[in-house]
């Protein structure tokens, strides 16, 4: 009996990682508008995204969250060859956040400080579920979050650690255990 239980949580957890791994996000359709957007340091063409959508008028301020406190909007800008003028008007840089829960954290006060009711989360296509997951949790039901992946190209290796990590997170959060 413990084998066919064992055997039967097995394929379960298979199951689940080969449509996490066939299923990832695609971008949001054009037109869509919120208060602010949000993107994660990490994997190339997230904070290009960002620029690109705050460009088109889809908000009205972009914060990158997890931005090493050493570095400053012009330099980030020069890095990402990314417009001066947005960097000045419309771009705020989060230096607290060092993983992805503290990027939910560090956002949610960012949209309060903001009083602003909607959020656009741009982060990778394979990293969108747990973030999407962390910022609703630290954002509660009281602003509207859209994701917007970025595309990649993510290994073996990596959709397998982001689903595992995914996976107990989760958990954790349904439990209610404060890790």
């Amino acid at each position: 009996m413990i084998g066919r239980v064992a055997s039967l949580l097995l394929l379960a957890y298979a199951l689940g990682f080969a449509i996490f791994a066939v299923t990832l996000p695609q971008p949001v359709v054009a037109g869509v508008r919120t208060d602010g957007i949000v993107v994660p340091t990490g994997a190339p063409g997230r904070i290009e995204r960002g620029l690109a959508l705050i460009e088109q008028g889809s908000a009205k301020r972009m914060l990158v969250t997890g931005v090493d406190p050493d570095v400053r909007p012009m330099e980030l800008a020069a890095v990402v060859k990314g417009p001066k003028r947005l960097f000045r008007c419309c771009v705020d840089l989060g230096h607290e956040a060092v993983d992805t829960r503290s990027n939910a954290d560090e956002t949610a006060d960012w949209v309060r400080r903001n009083r602003y009711r909607s959020v656009r989360l741009v982060t990778s296509n394979w990293h969108m579920a747990r973030a999407a997951m962390e910022l609703r949790h630290a954002l509660g039901n009281s602003v509207r979050v859209v994701r917007d992946p970025v595309a990649g190209h993510p290994g073996f290796g990596l959709l397998f650690g982001e689903y595992n990590k995914y996976l107990v997170r989760g958990v954790v959060m349904r439990l209610g255990i404060d890790l």
